[in-house]
């Protein structure tokens, strides 16, 4: 199985923002993971239509968490961007073409897997895909992380 690369930018994003605890913009966070700008656009508007982000636009705009990191909830974000309903052409009764449909036990199988699968991740927010805040920053940001670091030290005398 494999998430699209809607649901893997928004949980990233997300990331993001619950990581800098600050407000970013899309190039900020396109740049931090090397991903386009473009397509992560799409993900934003749809993050902020869904209620995780507050976007602001124009000079001094961009995002924010909407919510608390820790009261969004990961099982929730693939949800709302992956299309479980049709994971498979005979979970679709409209279009299913299947002739052994209601005959095997593959749809009963896979149903039961991809609930299993989205069950698990309901037990996650966005800050526990953060366990290690500091090192997950230090990936994202290897020059930002190395002058936080030399402000930090002591001055020598």
């Amino acid at each position: 199985m494999q998430l699209n690369l809607q649901t893997d930018y928004a949980l990233r994003a997300l990331m993001f923002l619950a990581t800098e605890n600050r407000q970013a913009s899309v190039d900020e966070i396109a740049s931090a993971y090397g991903i386009s700008r473009h397509h992560l656009m799409k993900v934003v508007q749809r993050l902020a239509a869904l209620g995780y982000v507050t976007a602001r636009r124009g000079r001094g705009g961009g995002l924010l968490l909407a919510r608390e990191a820790q009261d969004i909830n990961a099982g929730e974000v693939v949800r709302a961007f992956e299309p479980t309903g049709t994971f498979v052409e005979c979970f679709d009764r409209t279009t299913n073409t299947c002739p052994a449909a209601g005959a095997c036990g593959l749809q009963g199988a896979l149903n039961l897997a991809l609930r299993d699968f989205l069950t698990r991740l309901d037990g996650y927010t966005i800050v526990d895909l953060i366990p290690a805040k500091d090192r997950f920053r230090a990936r994202l940001f290897p020059a930002l992380t190395a002058i936080d670091a030399k402000r930090d030290e002591p001055a020598s005398i």
